[in-house]
C-alpha cells in the first residue's frame, strides 16, 4: 500500500532547528533502530534487547502536534490531515537519516522513525561465512535470495554484498526499496537508489521502468508478491543479477513461499522458471553471542544452485534440498545444523542457545560429537 506516501520537500527551510531533532539525535547517540512518539508515553528507542523508554516526560497532545508539524511541510500536514498517515525522509546533519511514519491511533498522534544508517557494516564484522561474499563476487546472473524472520539481519546482509559488487565491479546497482535501509555511495559502480513513496509511486511502475535504467544488479527488496517476483525472474533471464528478500526459515520453505504467491494455474510454471533463475539462497537467524564483539551472531543456511538442486526444484522434490546442502559442503553450502555446530565450538554461542534453536536437537548432538548422518542419494 502506498496511499500514505508522499515525496519530502526537500527544500523546506527551518529558521531554527526543529526541537524533534533532539529525540533523534538521542536515537544516534544510543544507536537505536527506531524511535517511537506516542501521545501519554514517554519517547521510546528500540534496542538490540526490545524497545525501553528514556526518561524523558511523557508526550502530551500539544506537545505531539508541535513536534510533527513543525517538520512537515504545508503539503505534507494537509496530507496527514485529510488521510491519516505520512511517510516520510527526514535528515539530521549530513550523515543520520531517519524513515519517519507519522499516523493516528485511537485519534491520536503517533511517529515511529527507523535511523537509516550510510555506514554499511564491514563483510568480516558480521561473522557470516565467507561464501556469502563469493556468492556476490562470483554471480552475475540469477536470483539470490536472502531469507529470514523479522529483525534477524537480512537487510545488512544484502548490504554487505551490494557494497562488495559496488567497490569490486564496474556496473550500474539498482535498489527498489520501502523503505531505503542503509545508503550506497558510488564507487567502482554506480549505486541508484530509488524508496518507494518517495521516488518512484510503487513497486509496480519501478519494475515497470527498471530496463530502460541499463542496470546489472537489482535489489528488489521484499518479494512480497507474484508481480514482483516475476519482473525479478525476468530480469534474471535477461542476464541481470537480482538480490531479494523473504520472510522464510529455510530454501525448502522459501520455494514453497515463493510458489504460494501464485495462482494454482501459474505455480508450474512459475516453478520452471525459479529452478532456472535461483542462484542461491542464504537463510540466517540472529542468535545472542558469547564475545563481548558479538552480542548478535547469525546461524546462516546456504543453497547454492547446481544441476542437483535445479533437477529437485523443477520436480517438485524441494524436501528433498536438506540432502544435497549436507552432501555438497565442499561446494560452500551448508545446512543450519552444521553452522550451530561450527559456533558452538567457535564458542561463538552458548550450547543452550544452539539446542534451542536447532531443526533437529539429536541431529546436532551428533555432529558435535563429530558425528553426521549420510545424506544418501538423492537423485
Amino acid at each position: 500500500m502506498t496511499e500514505n506516501k508522499q515525496p519530502i520537500d526537500s527544500h523546506i527551510h527551518f529558521d531554527h532547528e526543529p526541537e524533534i531533532n533532539k529525540l533523534f539525535k538521542a536515537a544516534i547517540k544510543a544507536q537505536s533502530s527506531d524511535l517511537h512518539l506516542k501521545v501519554g508515553q514517554p519517547p521510546k528507542l528500540r534496542m538490540h534487547e526490545g524497545i525501553r523508554s528514556t526518561t524523558g516526560e511523557a508526550v502530551t497532545e500539544e506537545k505531539m502536534e508541535k513536534l510533527v508539524f513543525e517538520i512537515l511541510s504545508e503539503k505534507q500536514k494537509v496530507f496527514f490531515l485529510e488521510n491519516g498517515a505520512l511517510d516520510f525522509a527526514y535528515e539530521v546533519g549530513l550523515e543520520n537519516r531517519f524513515r519517519v511514519n507519522v499516523f493516528r491511533q485511537r485519534t491520536k498522534i503517533s511517529l515511529v522513525a527507523r535511523r537509516i544508517t550510510s555506514k554499511i557494516p564491514a563483510f568480516e564484522t558480521l561473522n557470516l561465512p565467507k561464501v556469502v561474499e563469493e556468492i556476490a563476487d562470483l554471480a552475475h546472473e540469477g536470483i539470490i535470495l536472502v531469507t529470514g524472520p523479522t529483525g534477524c539481519g537480512k537487510s545488512t546482509t544484502i548490504a554487505s554484498m551490494i557494497d562488495h559488487i559496488n567497490r569490486t565491479r564496474s556496473c550500474h546497482i539498482v535498489t527498489i526499496e520501502d523503505p531505503l535501509e542503509f545508503i550506497h555511495t558510488d564507487k567502482k559502480a554506480i549505486v541508484s537508489q530509488r524508496e518507494i513513496g518517495i521516488d518512484v509511486p510503487d513497486y509496480e511502475q519501478a519494475l515497470r521502468s527498471l530496463m530502460r535504467q541499463d542496470p546489472d544488479v537489482v535489489l528488489v527488496g521484499e518479494m512480497r508478491d507474484n508481480q514482483t517476483l516475476t519482473a525479478a525472474m525476468r530480469a534474471a533471464e535477461t542476464g541481470h543479477l537480482v538480490f531479494g528478500t523473504l520472510h522464510s526459515a529455510s530454501a525448502s520453505q522459501t520455494i514453497q513461499r515463493i510458489l504460494d504467491l501464485y495462482p494454482q494455474q501459474e505455480r508450474d510454471l512459475a516453478r520452471q522458471t525459479f529452478a532456472m533463475s535461483i542462484k542461491a539462497i542464504v537463510s540466517q537467524v540472529i542468535l545472542p553471542g558469547l564475545k563481548p564483539s558479538a552480542k548478535r551472531v547469525p546461524a546462516v543456511e546456504i543453497l547454492i544452485s547446481n544441476p542437483s538442486v535445479k533437477k529437485l526444484i523443477s520436480e517438485k522434490r524441494e524436501s528433498d534440498l536438506d540432502s544435497v546442502i549436507r552432501s555438497c559442503q565442499n561446494e560452500g553450502m551448508q545446512d543450519f545444523t552444521e553452522s550451530l555446530r561450527a559456533l558452538v565450538e567457535g564458542e561463538w554461542i552458548d550450547l543452550k542457545v544452539a539446542l534451542q534453536y536447532a531443526p533437529n536437537v539429536e541431529e546436532l548432538k551428533m555432529a558435535l560429537k563429530g558425528i553426521r548422518a549420510s545424506a544418501g542419494s538423492i537423485l
